[in-house]
């Protein structure tokens, strides 16, 4: 009894103690488990835990997070403007992906999301001179945009119009996304939206494999090397969706191979960038290292970062705009003072060149308040390659997980002011009514410094013109009662989806 008393009476002294030494952290560092507990306890409001619970205790915009003793998950966490520039430009050599985020993202392969250096640049070199440069994949890339537009989005609106049934606006935004996607990497057309919203294996494979991915980026990697090894969970489900996807990969380019083989020309409407690859070998940067892995992996990797970027942002600039009406209304002067007439006088599909695209000022500023709050990839993954000290005086040891937290950036008062959670367009447009532009270390929804998104110019100009369209010719209607947060996903999509209800817009 006695030495029970004794041993009760040294654990309230230790964790009394404990608690006087880590009682200004904002969350509890405990003994073996370390900040764990509340890690878990928060995983429901994950990027919120990020904001509020842990960056904004902090002066220096950046924390330590400590895991358990056994395996290490500690991590440094930065939202610090400053810090982000040191990283992704200023230091950019020194923080990579690393080995152990291309071991959770095995998927990926050797593509241009998980590799680093010399791998990374070939990716990259390669992908800048299609995406960017080569006329013929930009036409192609507007051709696809239009005839998904026409061809599937359209179709569906009209048919909830005509049935006035509640429809989950952001899975027709992402069937679109997948569609417009498939087209643009492998000149497939999955025709994931439609009236009758099929299920499409390769589609559903590729969001359970993101859903898998986010398990193992959370959990000790001894625990989900055990589950690969004895093929049960989530490791058992990844393994059976990686399967799927890539079947449908190897499948079609294999076709794309097989169309191509003994042409020397090919048309404007069938370049994709499989074909581009194929075709432009010689003049790109990975002459003579084309297989069928490497087509596989670029493919892979360009279809994961767009096929949900226009869906997850669009999304919640609808759900925005319903629940701020004085900016849809701005928005809607904007469009009608923009329109050419023949637009104006008929229901027709619209579409824009880019300098068309520059008179829609607030339009782009709404845009930019939805990315903003809601960045699609609300958090990225940076590795220390050496010891640093960061611009906010934070050390960080070799092999660091950092993790840069969009999500708080965008909340951030030190950037954006006392206002940060307000949804301003405003704040994008100067007094002379032009666009501003903020650095991207601070406004970071397409990443910064070399690693910037190569779509990110194609992402916004797709946003803008969806946008006009469904604001033009329709009424969204939000359905009442529904919960809207952010789900637990690596893109940051609407939790239980956007239910609203199509009306045709009366002029």
């Amino acid at each position: 009894m006695m030495f029970s008393a004794i041993i009760f009476i040294v654990l309230i002294l230790f964790l009394g103690h404990h608690w006087y030494k880590n009682r200004k952290s904002p969350v509890t560092n405990w003994p073996v488990l370390g900040m764990l507990p509340s890690l878990i306890c928060n995983s429901d409001r994950l990027f919120d835990y990020f904001t509020h619970d842990l960056l904004d205790s902090c002066e220096s915009g950046t924390f330590k997070f400590k895991g358990p003793w056994f395996p290490s998950l500690d991590f440094v966490l930065t939202s610090n403007p400053m810090n982000v520039n040191h990283i992704f430009s200023k230091n950019f050599l020194n923080y990579e992906k690393g080995f152990e985020f291309r071991e959770i993202f095995e998927p990926f392969g050797e593509g241009i999301v998980t590799s680093d250096s010399d791998i990374w640049k070939i990716q990259r070199k390669s992908l800048h001179a299609i995406m960017v440069k080569n006329n013929k994949y930009l036409n192609y890339q507007d051709m696809v945009f239009r005839r998904v537009l026409e061809k599937g989005l359209v179709p569906v609106l009209e048919h909830a119009v005509k049935h006035g049934t509640e429809v989950d606006l952001e899975d027709v935004l992402q069937r679109f996304d997948y569609d417009n996607i498939c087209l643009l990497a492998l000149g497939f057309d999955p025709k994931a939206l439609s009236v009758s919203c099929p299920v499409v294996p390769s589609k559903v494979a590729f969001h359970d494999i993101e859903d898998c991915l986010l398990f193992r980026y959370v959990l000790p990697l001894s625990f989900w090397k055990l589950q690969q090894w004895l093929q049960i969970g989530v490791e058992k489900r990844l393994s059976e969706s990686l399967e799927i996807a890539d079947r449908f990969l190897y499948d079609c380019i294999a076709m794309k191979q097989e169309k191509l083989r003994g042409k020397t020309i090919v048309e404007d409407d069938e370049f994709d960038l499989v074909t581009a690859l194929l075709m432009e070998e010689e003049n790109l940067s990975v002459s003579g290292k084309i297989n069928d892995k490497f087509l596989r992996d670029t493919a892979y990797n360009f279809m994961a970062a767009g096929k949900d970027t226009v869906s997850a942002c669009l999304s919640w600039f609808f759900w925005l705009i319903a629940t701020n009406p004085s900016v849809k209304t701005k928005i809607l002067e904007e469009i009608e003072s923009n329109l050419p007439t023949s637009y104006k006088d008929q229901n027709m599909i619209m579409s824009f060149t880019g300098e068309e695209l520059n008179r829609f000022t607030y339009l782009n500023g709404a845009l930019c308040e939805t990315l903003r709050l809601y960045p699609p990839v609300p958090v990225n993954h940076k590795t220390a390659v050496r010891p640093d000290v960061l611009p906010s005086g934070d050390t960080v040891d070799g092999n660091t997980r950092i993790l840069i937290s969009y999500y708080s950036m965008g909340r951030s008062e030190e950037i954006w002011g006392r206002d940060c959670l307000e949804f301003k367009p405003e704040r994008w447009v100067s007094d002379k009514g032009d666009i501003v532009h903020v650095p991207t270390y601070k406004f970071s929804a397409f990443s910064a410094g070399p690693r910037t998104c190569l779509g990110k110019d194609m992402s916004l100009k797709q946003m803008k013109i969806v946008a006009i369209n469904l604001l033009w010719n329709y009424q969204v209607e939000m359905v009442e009662g529904q919960l809207i947060k952010p789900g637990k996903c690596i893109t940051l999509h609407i939790g239980n989806g956007l239910k609203v209800r199509i009306k045709k817009k009366v002029v």
